[in-house]
């Protein structure tokens, strides 16, 4: 995926005549294409992140990379740590097993609930919730019948095999936590995708009891079924880290 600068009018120059819903959306954008950079591995994990050099690299003033930086900062992304002297200096968050476990296991409640409540949502809205689950699954499961597949198109079925449940049972709170902490399991998927794909058929099993669950409209067996997906996936990373080592870690 391509990620270039962003419009011309994101200048400094620009930017200080804009209103204030257009420098909004410049603030906005500027925070996805960092993101997008760090999660598509264009910023290595342990690298370090210089304010004015990922300003030049989108073309955009320094004021919304500040902001953005400090936000990824607080979604985990960015990290602060000690640099020569008292200066600290920021740095793309490495993978760890430890984060790993705890990223998971935070992901693995979210998604429970939102099936529980996917799992009481009216029987049309279930219905046509049912019918999506069921074509996504199928193929992913084609694809781990083959043996073979292109891992963004795995991951992509998979993020909208779980995004139907969220936007069909999470309240907006609920998809706002989704929104900020989701994205981050993709790094991981990137990295170390290759090594998973062998095991892709244990999660689409997993799956179909996430989708049986709902169908019947049993919220207690929805939220188990979904939360075993996200704990025996974190199991699967977890040997895969041992095996490859984790990543920009210091």
């Amino acid at each position: 995926m391509s990620i270039g600068p962003l419009p011309p009018t994101a200048g400094a120059a620009g930017e200080a005549g804009l209103h204030s819903e257009e420098a909004l959306n410049i603030s906005e954008a500027t925070f996805q294409r960092i993101r997008e950079l760090i999660v598509h591995g264009k910023l290595a994990p342990g690298s370090r992140v210089v304010e004015a050099d990922v300003a030049n690299r989108l073309d955009v003033s320094r004021t919304p990379v500040r902001a953005a930086l400090h936000r990824l900062q607080q979604e985990g992304y960015i990290r602060v740590i000690a640099g020569s002297g008292s200066k600290a200096k920021l740095v793309i968050a490495p993978l760890t097993q430890e984060d790993a476990k705890e990223l998971y296991s935070i992901v693995a409640r979210i998604d429970g609930l939102s099936a529980r409540a996917a799992a009481q949502v009216d029987s049309q809205t279930r219905g046509r919730l049912i019918t999506r689950l069921l074509e996504l699954n199928s193929r992913l499961r084609d694809l781990a019948t083959a043996g073979r597949g292109d891992p963004n198109v795995i991951f992509d079925l998979d993020i909208n095999f779980h995004q139907a449940i969220v936007d069909a049972g999470g309240g907006p709170r609920l998809r706002a936590l989704h929104a900020a902490i989701k994205p981050q399991t993709e790094r991981y998927w990137r990295l170390y995708a290759s090594s998973i794909l062998d095991q892709l058929g244990l999660s689409v099993g997993e799956h179909v009891m996430i989708v049986e669950s709902i169908a019947r409209g049993n919220a207690d067996a929805a939220e188990c079924a979904m939360q075993t997906n996200w704990e025996n996936g974190a199991e699967r990373l977890s040997s895969v880290i041992a095996s490859l080592g984790e990543r920009g870690s210091w």
